[in-house]
């Protein structure tokens, strides 16, 4: 195809002409010898970058077709860059859910058919999330050294703060952390961070409870319910805050609450109605977030007999 041709069809696709600028900036880059024009450069694609992690997507095929090619080249301009919040907190997200929705998921299906191959793969996927949160806390390090510094602490000093701009990177590292812990309950170290995991959530809860329409809400039940003594009215009132925030448009709220109280409390009817409410809502609701919980919630009712 010439040239016309691609600048043609790149006038009316969004995420092409992005490409487009993407691969022109490192073409410059590559050019350039002097430090400042290409430290712009790299500068100017993350911020590029960073704007593309927020572009919606329904097809999880396309989407896990596309990711490894977008999160390759995003990571490699992170590492020239990375105390570039936005680019680190799309990175840190895309490596988190490529290794939800695409590694860890198949390694579930697969355990009841190949154990053996489900652990490689759950090995795999913890290594991703490993990979999120690494680029995720260095950021926030770079830009709050005290913040990274207080989560080894007993408990958080007073006056540790998030600055608003810094939660969603913090969300990711969290996320990706907490998940990584999951998989890695036979690594007492990793799973001894729990509680570093946890004084990062509630410190962005602290600086910004609505962010993601409910996504961290529903990630402070999760954790409220893996802790050591956890309370399940105070998890119960996170995804209550949760549903409130995301409006009834977020799928997710609900698969959370299905497995991570419904299930462990035995609660088949409970669970079941839940995972229903995640199908209606991710179809009424089309996105990509919401299309990976439709098909989760779909596999978790497929399954309930093996779980109750």
């Amino acid at each position: 195809m010439c040239c016309c041709c691609v600048a043609a069809d790149a006038d009316g696709d969004p995420l092409t002409r992005s490409l487009l600028r993407l691969l022109g900036l490192l073409l410059l880059a590559g050019l350039l010898g002097a430090c400042s024009p290409r430290l712009m450069l790299v500068r100017s694609m993350a911020d590029e970058l960073a704007g593309q992690g927020q572009a919606e997507e329904d097809d999880v095929l396309l989407a896990r077709d596309a990711s490894p090619f977008y999160l390759k080249l995003s990571e490699s301009v992170l590492r020239r860059t990375p105390d570039h919040l936005g680019l680190a907190e799309s990175v840190a997200g895309g490596f988190t859910q490529y290794a939800y929705a695409f590694v860890d998921s198949e390694a579930e299906r697969l355990e009841t058919r190949d154990s053996r191959a489900a652990q490689r793969i759950h090995e795999r996927a913890a290594r991703l999330y490993e990979r999120a949160r690494r680029h995720a806390l260095r950021a926030l390090e770079l830009n709050s050294p005290a913040v990274v510094a207080a989560l080894a602490a007993p408990a958080l000093p007073p006056g540790v703060l998030l600055a608003p701009e810094q939660v969603g990177v913090a969300y990711w590292a969290a996320a990706a952390w907490g998940a990584q812990i999951a998989l890695s309950k036979d690594r007492p170290e990793v799973v001894a961070d729990l509680p570093q995991v946890i004084r990062l959530a509630t410190l962005a809860w602290q600086a910004r409870p609505g962010h993601g329409d409910g996504a961290l809400a529903s990630l402070m039940g999760t954790l409220e319910m893996a802790r050591p003594g956890g309370s399940r009215p105070q998890a119960q009132a996170y995804f209550a805050r949760a549903e409130a925030l995301g409006a009834g448009r977020n799928a997710g709220v609900f698969v959370a609450q299905a497995e991570a109280l419904a299930q462990p409390a035995g609660d088949r009817a409970g669970f079941e109605t839940l995972l229903r409410q995640a199908v209606t809502t991710a179809e009424a609701h089309r996105h990509l977030g919401n299309e990976v919980m439709r098909e989760r919630a779909i596999w978790l009712l497929a399954t309930a007999d093996d779980r109750f």
